[in-house]
């Protein structure tokens, strides 16, 4: 089995309606990341429109943990985040992991981007899996199977809880709210007791995190199914 994954970034630097920057959640790819790369996985990543992916400014000041900085300080790490790959660079048959990393910028740049969704089904169909977190999960949102189907509908999942995009400050700026359309899409959304804190859920080869602080939970769950399907 391939030992690679993938991890999509957004390029949207700024809010569209508003004078404030947005770009990547930085820990939502870096806790995901750490786990993986333990286990010796290959990381790739990829865009919308290729080359640097902006981090937003507040994710350098909220929820920071060490790790965080570590990967911040390491240049490898930054040149990867600097040269992110075009979709059309991706050969889905070379990944066994596809994760859809947040940061409010995916709301305008992941949901309808047909490649990204080309790549995914791809990868879940080939046996693979999709996961995502936080507004990560917007990426799902369209993403349909070979016969049809939505690959979210009927499914259990969660995302960026429409509670703590209120205490966010930022329910008023979003064209839409992630867990509304989540559920609009047929899915069964489900969150933890509290906002901000770590939780993941898994439906089969499908993993979802909640929020920024999730990227380790979801890891760990699809680090756990790739090993049970060893």
């Amino acid at each position: 089995m391939n030992k690679k994954a993938l991890i999509v970034v957004t390029s949207v630097e700024k809010y569209p309606n508003m004078e404030r920057a947005t770009g990547l959640w930085l820990g939502e790819a870096v806790h995901f990341y750490e786990k993986l790369a333990e286990k010796g996985y290959e990381i790739d990543f990829v865009s919308p429109k290729g080359g640097y992916t902006p981090l937003d400014p507040i994710s350098l000041q909220m929820f920071v943990q060490p790790v965080d900085w570590k990967y911040y300080a390491d240049e490898t790490f930054r040149n990867k985040l600097g040269n992110t790959l075009q979709p059309k660079d991706i050969n889905s048959d070379d990944y066994n992991v596809i994760y859809y990393a947040g940061g409010h910028g995916v709301v305008w740049d992941f949901p309808d981007n047909i490649e990204l969704q080309e790549i995914a089904r791809s990868i879940y169909e080939n046996g693979g899996i999709v996961s995502s977190v936080c507004h990560g999960a917007v990426g799902l949102f369209n993403i349909k199977l070979s016969n049809g189907e939505l690959l979210i509908e009927g499914k259990t999942v969660t995302g960026f809880s429409n509670a703590e995009e209120i205490a966010a400050e930022l329910a008023d700026h979003m064209p839409y709210l992630t867990e509304d359309v989540l559920k609009s899409k047929g899915a069964h959304y489900v969150k933890a007791d509290q906002d901000f804190v770590p939780f993941a859920v898994a439906d089969g080869n499908l993993v979802t995190g909640q929020n920024p602080q999730s990227g380790a939970a979801v890891a760990e769950k699809v680090l756990e199914i790739l090993k049970n399907n060893l």
